[in-house]
């Protein structure tokens, strides 16, 4: 299943929304990358196999599931996740990549290619709800940002 949509950062329509900077944007990107359990307290364990200047490998648990993730940085660019190893989903990729059209207009493009192995696990109904449920996560990423850098956590 493939499935990509956008975020608006910076709204100009919003006053009251505090405005992100590019450089805040992506230490918030990198944090939820480097350190899930800030962003999905629903995940049990994360443990760090592996890192290097533009990359990472970890070990993700949710409940009696357990994901190999590698992540490649492209600096102040994108981030890419991919789940390796024997999970069914193996080959399954996330593209989150920061867009600024105009200076200050900044977005993020969250574009999935999941691996569906399961004909029970597909299907227009569970697709829409797959669907649904990145959307709301990606939407619930880009809040914990912004309290982050509130908190001056990000600058």
């Amino acid at each position: 299943m493939r499935f990509e949509h956008l975020v608006e950062i910076n709204d100009p329509l919003m006053p009251l929304l505090d405005p992100l900077t590019r450089d805040q944007l992506w230490r918030g990107l990198e944090r939820r990358a480097r350190h899930p359990l800030d962003f999905r307290p629903d995940f049990d364990d994360c443990r760090l196999l592996g890192a290097g200047d533009d990359w990472l490998a970890h070990e993700l648990t949710f409940g009696r599931h357990v994901y190999r993730e590698e992540v490649r940085f492209e600096p102040q660019r994108s981030i890419r996740y991919r789940i390796v190893g024997e999970d069914p989903h193996a080959g399954s990729e996330l593209l989150v990549t920061i867009e600024e059209p105009s200076p200050g207009a900044l977005w993020v493009r969250f574009r999935y290619e999941t691996v569906i192995v399961d004909a029970d696990d597909s299907g227009p109904a569970l697709d829409d709800a797959r669907r649904a449920a990145y959307r709301e996560a990606d939407i619930d990423t880009i809040r914990r940002i912004r309290q982050f850098a509130a908190l001056g956590e990000l600058d």
